[in-house]
């Protein structure tokens, strides 16, 4: 059957196999018909010669069906020495197929080897099935790519159940200690605060962060003044101490809306020497550097971070244990989405698509030529191994058919040749 695939190409499905079952229906159909029309022809000869062969059409019939008889019973007799012997008795070259199976097996290995192993062959019939167009267009179909979704996140389950979670989590956190620990966290900080001060991006941070404090002090103007009434001293007198908040509070406020509101005020500028001098202290003062080794190691032992890691390895899991089967589960969908626009990207890019399909002929030929030696006795040692009832039994379901149509034609031309004999022995007379 021809079909299409992509835009241009046309390549040709194999024809389907019949199963075992019909192959077991159409060879006993065969030997009926075979049988019965040996059985037919040996009635009619014993019709024939009970009946007066003295003349007419008798003898040129009885010649028929003798010479049918004969036919039948040769070519029955040859397609059953093939596979078993015939009438159970051991005659001399009988039973071939299962006798001579480990021969056969090296014939056919062989046979294979030299005739199918080609490197040109195999290339030419790789070219030929335009492997990567029909990759395109089947996991473009969304069908398709969620299947392959489904069955990729169904693997990855069986190998997670696979995975002791003890031994995963353990090397998560080692691999977290090893990657924390080859930083050096001053220097580095050092480094991105110089890139930072460098372009001034710092100075719109700190516009944001003075902002949120005014806003703060703001908000929370009543809780601020209760908790420094709570604060102040017992002998200071109500009244003042509102006053007093009001100044501090307002006074703050009015300071800090006056720095976001002047790119140069002084406290600006201070603020800027500070990081300065800051980012360069963290890239050459010891001190800051060993402050930098001992907060990694607080940090790598503190067991909120084991905590952590032991649970992106048990969340991972658990989200992938239960949106896997989930058709319309985010993960499940992603993944279809990531297989269909592989699928898409493959048929529109041709020049992707020659690429693979080079690769995929590189890679029969690469295995044909350094590996048609190990495939032939692939064969071979696979047909060693059957028994030989079996490798009886499977050669004759493959061949056995046709075979029986052997029998039917020996039959015929055996009755053929009989008449024409018979004819032949008249004219001579």
């Amino acid at each position: 059957m021809r079909r299409r695939v992509g835009n241009t190409q046309r390549v040709t499905d194999p024809p389907a196999l019949p199963t075992e079952a019909v192959r077991v229906g159409a060879l006993r159909s065969m030997k009926r018909r075979a049988s019965g029309l040996l059985v037919v022809v040996t009635a009619a000869f014993v019709a024939l010669t009970v009946a007066d062969p003295s003349g007419g059409w008798v003898p040129a019939a009885l010649a028929a069906v003798q010479g049918g008889m004969v036919g039948g019973l040769a070519d029955w007799f040859a397609v059953t020495a093939l596979f078993r012997h015939p009438l159970g008795l051991p005659i001399p070259h009988t039973a071939i197929i299962r006798e001579r199976k480990d021969q056969f097996g090296a014939t056919l290995g062989g046979f294979v080897q030299d005739n199918f192993l080609s490197p040109d062959i195999v290339g030419e019939r790789i070219r030929e099935a335009h492997i990567a167009d029909r990759a395109a267009a089947w996991l473009a179909d969304p069908v398709n790519a969620d299947t392959v979704a489904r069955t990729f996140l169904e693997s990855v389950v069986g190998a997670l159940d696979v995975v002791e979670d003890d031994v995963v989590q353990r090397l998560l956190h080692e691999e977290l200690e090893r990657m924390v620990a080859s930083v050096d966290v001053a220097p580095l900080a050092g480094r991105l605060l110089i890139a930072a001060t460098d372009d001034g991006r710092h100075r719109e941070l700190l516009d944001v962060g003075l902002r949120g404090v005014i806003t703060f002090l703001d908000e929370h103007r009543d809780e601020l003044r209760h908790r420094f009434g709570q604060e102040s001293p017992w002998w200071l007198p109500g009244a003042l101490e509102d006053r007093l908040f009001d100044r501090i509070v307002d006074g703050g406020m009015a300071l800090l809306r006056s720095v976001v509101a002047d790119p140069n005020h002084e406290i600006r500028t201070a603020i800027d020497e500070r990081l300065v001098a800051l980012a360069e202290r963290l890239q050459s003062d010891p001190s800051l550097a060993e402050r930098g080794v001992a907060f990694k190691r607080e940090m790598l032992e503190h067991a909120a971070l084991r905590k952590w890691s032991a649970s992106l390895w048990t969340d991972f899991k658990a989200t992938v244990r239960e949106q896997a089967p989930v058709a319309d589960s985010p993960l499940r969908l992603r993944a279809a989405n990531a297989v269909r626009g592989m699928g898409e990207r493959l048929q529109s890019d041709r020049e992707l698509r020659d690429t693979l399909d080079g690769w995929a002929e590189s890679a029969g030929r690469f295995v044909v030529e350094n590996y048609r030696d190990e495939i032939g006795a692939l064969i071979t040692t696979t047909v060693s191994r059957w028994d030989g009832e079996e490798t009886s039994d499977k050669l004759e379901l493959l061949l056995g058919r046709d075979l029986q149509f052997i029998r039917i034609n020996g039959t015929i031309v055996g009755a053929l040749a009989g008449v024409a004999i018979h004819g032949l022995t008249e004219l001579l007379r």
